[in-house]
This record gives C-alpha cells, structure tokens and sequence, in this order.
C-alpha cells in the first residue's frame, strides 16, 4: 500500500504560491546576476561583496560568516585572505575569546560595500512602479516573510 508523505499544513502549494515562488525565484536570479556585475566591476568576486556587505552589521567571528553564506569556513579563509590583503578587512581577536577572530571592515571596505550597494539598480526602476504605500506594503510583506523563514536568514 502507497501512502503519500503528509503535507505541511503551514505550506500552502495553491497555484497563487508557485506563481509567487517563480516571480521571487526571477527576482533573486536578476538580483545575483546584477550583483555579480557590480562586484566584478570593482574587481570583486560575488563572495567577497557579499562577505563586505554582511560585516556592515559589525565584527563577526568567521564561523559565523561562513555559517551565513553556507560555505566552509576554508572558504571564509581564502575570501578574507584576499580581502584583507586588499586592505578591505581585518583580524581581530574577539575580547570574549581570544581564540575566535573576528572580521571587520576597514573605512576602505565599507566604501567599496556602499558604493557597491548603491549601483545596484535591478529594483529602482521596477519599485518606481509602486507608490510609496504599495513600496511599504511590499517592505512589510516581505519582512514578514524572512521573519518566518528563519533568523539566521532575515536581513541576509
């Protein structure tokens, strides 16, 4: 006797979803290719932007990093590495533990991340569609949205 995996009832699979899955699932893949051209028109791989634009949050320890980015923290290493020897970057022991080291952009790569960040135009156009309310409407939304998908995946 067959039985079928049971469903997630929180998941809804109605065919208002799989369109809006396929719209975002284009929205994400316009974003990495703009993204990629950003990062490469300023002699960035897609991984060290990435790596620049997570530490505006902050110092965090590479772990965390790779953690964030779903790589290995060898990868971590190599792409900070580079960084660092862009002047992008530094090590720094965490004051918690000494062990654990922390990377931080330097004034050099928090402006190349808000200089990358600010030629993004994939969205500008597209949003000068929406008034400010559906533009606020969509923000909300879509927070909500990451809010629900995790904590390690909101604001990424």
């Amino acid at each position: 006797m067959e039985t079928k995996p049971a469903q997630d009832a929180a998941a809804p699979t109605d065919a208002i979803t799989r369109e809006v899955v396929d719209l975002m699932a284009g929205l994400v893949a316009l974003f990495h290719r703009e993204y990629e051209e950003a990062a490469a028109a300023r002699s960035l791989t897609g991984a060290q932007a990435k790596v620049l634009a997570l530490l505006r949050r902050g110092p965090m320890p590479m772990r965390h990093i790779a953690q964030t980015l779903s790589c290995e923290p060898s990868n971590i290493t190599g792409i900070v590495d580079r960084l660092e020897g862009r002047g992008f970057v530094t090590r720094e022991a965490d004051p918690q533990d000494r062990r654990v080291k922390l990377v931080a952009a330097t004034d050099s790569g928090g402006a190349a991340s808000e200089e990358l960040r600010e030629s993004l135009n994939f969205a500008r156009e597209p949003l000068a569609a929406l008034n400010e309310e559906e533009r606020t409407q969509l923000r909300d939304l879509l927070s909500r949205i990451l809010r629900h998908a995790g904590p390690d995946d909101a604001g990424a």
